[in-house]
């Protein structure tokens, strides 16, 4: 593999899966992979045939950050709007799922981190090893670590730069599910395949309530969730998934 096709899309029904591809360079992120990036997750966002993506790394690895040469030599792998890597500022619009082999470290955690579910063998580590460089993690670790964890834990792990295993990860909460090494991507695939089969307007509400609420008091909590649910209530999709279910057969979303 070369850095001719820097990620590389697949599409499985109504999941993309999406592959950082610079083995070589332990999927370090460029400007390439960046815009590589956005763009994917932009495809994932706009097409209405896709509920839900899968994001892995080519190789032995998922990502370790920025690539520093790159930088040095005047690449800025950042979006204007969406930030780092075309993702980790302004979230995608779907729901996203990381599938980690061997290693996500500094940059490559705060991708991970960007997604709405993590999947991760078991023998990987996950790490924000900044400190150590006299560096921030300012890719969106700070922000997204406390989000998932205990602030201790969290702080424990941005001040010391020490990774930590898988096993620890998913008993801190931090990832969903623990695979078998060589085996995160096809776990993220049933994860993802699972999502896929609700209907495509209630999932993409019930994501964003989730993601959003965090701030909002109670009275707001009960005000926006019904500006985001109320649509899909209405909708057909919501009738087809109720007579499907009456009639005891798979439901087919039109996504209307």
């Amino acid at each position: 593999m070369s850095d001719e096709q820097p990620v590389i899309l697949e599409r499985r029904g109504a999941v993309l899966l999406i592959t950082i591809n610079r083995p070589d360079q332990r999927n370090a992120v460029n400007k390439a992979v960046s815009d590589a990036l956005g763009a994917a997750i932009r495809e994932l966002e706009e097409d209405p045939a896709l509920v839900v993506g899968v994001l892995t790394g080519a190789g032995k690895g998922f990502s370790a950050g920025m690539d520093l040469g790159a930088f040095a030599r005047g690449e800025l792998p950042f979006d204007p709007e969406r930030g780092f890597a075309g993702m980790t500022q302004v979230r995608p619009g779907k729901p996203l799922i990381a599938a980690v082999e061997g290693f996500a470290l500094a940059g490559g955690l705060e991708i991970a981190l960007a997604t709405d579910l993590l999947v991760v063998a078991r023998d990987a580590r996950l790490g924000i090893p900044e400190v150590k460089r006299s560096l921030v993690a300012a890719g969106g670790a700070l922000r997204r670590l406390p989000e998932r964890l205990p602030l201790g834990i969290a702080m424990e792990l941005a001040l010391t730069g020490d990774p930590i295993s898988a096993e620890r990860a998913y008993e801190l909460g931090l990832v969903n599910r623990v695979s078998d090494p060589g085996q995160a991507v096809a776990v993220a695939l049933e994860l993802a395949e699972a999502i896929a089969a609700g209907g495509p307007l209630a999932v993409a509400a019930t994501q964003q309530i989730l993601r959003q609420q965090g701030d909002w008091s109670e009275q707001e909590f009960w005000a926006k969730q019904g500006e985001l649910a109320g649509p899909v209530l209405l909708s057909e999709d919501a009738r087809e998934g109720a007579t499907a279910f009456k009639e005891k057969r798979a439901p087919v979303w039109k996504g209307r």
